[in-house]
């Protein structure tokens, strides 16, 4: 009979606990917009931006039921692949490549100023990260061997480029990625950490260069994303973007500001664009072949949507979590 009941009681337990690991899915919402989407800043519940390929930006005020849409003019052919948006008449957008521009509305989207443009050849911006509206940060592709860093304290109305003696070096064939403009993130009030793919995948925090254990040596593989609970504990993925479904050293854990590693007991299902901490020990994370849930510090990861999205962020202000992606998708999580 105590046998019969703890079996019973192991049975319960495990039903519990797959309930628990598929209660979370992805609900599809109606954009109106066909545009590859991979920037993505949610200000509350229900202020959402979103920028991306033909100049386009996008903008809800009502938690993604209702979407205004603008292209920039001017910049018709400009792929704007990150955005910062601090409420619903203030953002930022980043255009990628040559030349490279950073603009700013405060206006809804009514008129947007030119606040920073590089005409460098090569020139490759990848991602933005803000503190806080005054100071914020963007990344680059190297320009010869130097990763190019820019910043802003006054709410990205200037923008200045670090002196070339502080800005850190780049190995051969090392990039990095405007997949989700996730690749770079706060660290702490002052420091921002970033992390690197191509032939080398990287993370550069402080004055340290720390090498990360996952699949690298082509242009096509390493780090995309990473997200930060605090300063010791983070997660980052990536794979390799022409292999969507393959899960070989996709993502890593490190608990020590990356003393240390640790790949996940089942990882992410397939390449991964991006990743975010939401709270506890859950954090989610997306790619082209869908989107995975964890709740235990990133050690299972459950995937719970094979809809393809680029990005995925959380309310700065609020608890909703959105997706962006190609072909003007955009999705919700529900839990």
């Amino acid at each position: 009979m105590q046998t019969t009941l703890l079996k019973l009681n192991l049975i319960l337990f495990i039903c519990i606990l797959s309930a628990c690991a598929s209660s979370q899915s992805v609900k599809l919402l109606n954009s109106g917009s066909r545009a590859s989407l991979r920037g993505l800043s949610v200000v509350t519940d229900n202020i959402i931006w979103v920028s991306g390929s033909a100049g386009s930006v996008g903008r809800s005020l009502d938690a993604g039921l209702n979407w205004t849409w603008m292209t920039v003019p001017g910049f018709e052919k400009t792929d704007f692949r990150d955005i910062e948006a601090f409420d619903k008449n203030t953002a930022i957008i980043m255009g990628i490549a040559e030349p490279a521009y950073i603009l700013k509305t405060t206006d809804a989207g009514l008129n947007w100023k030119i606040v920073f443009s590089d005409t460098t050849k090569g020139m490759f911006l990848d991602a933005m990260e803000f503190w806080n509206e005054q100071s914020g940060i963007v990344i680059g592709d190297p320009i010869g061997d130097q990763i190019f860093i820019a910043r802003t304290f006054d709410a990205g109305e200037t923008w200045r480029s670090i002196p070339v003696k502080n800005s850190p070096l780049a190995d051969k064939g090392e990039a990095f990625f405007a997949s989700s403009g996730t690749n770079v993130r706060k660290l702490n009030k002052q420091e921002a950490v970033f992390v690197s793919g191509g032939l080398r995948a990287r993370l550069f925090i402080r004055d340290k260069k720390i090498e990360l254990p996952l699949i690298q040596g082509k242009e096509t593989t390493g780090a995309n994303s990473l997200a930060v609970k605090n300063k010791t504990s983070m997660i980052v993925v990536g794979g390799d973007f022409n292999a969507k479904d393959d899960t070989t050293k996709n993502c890593v854990i490190t608990l020590d500001a990356g003393e240390s590693f640790t790949e996940p007991i089942v990882g992410p299902h397939g390449y991964r664009s991006c990743v975010e901490y939401l709270g506890k020990q859950n954090w989610i994370s997306c790619g082209l072949n869908g989107v995975d849930y964890s709740t235990d510090e990133g050690l299972h990861w459950n995937w719970i949507s094979k809809d393809s999205f680029h990005a995925v962020r959380k309310a700065k202000k609020g608890k909703a979590v959105y997706f962006s992606g190609g072909g003007g998708r955009i999705g919700k999580l529900i839990f």
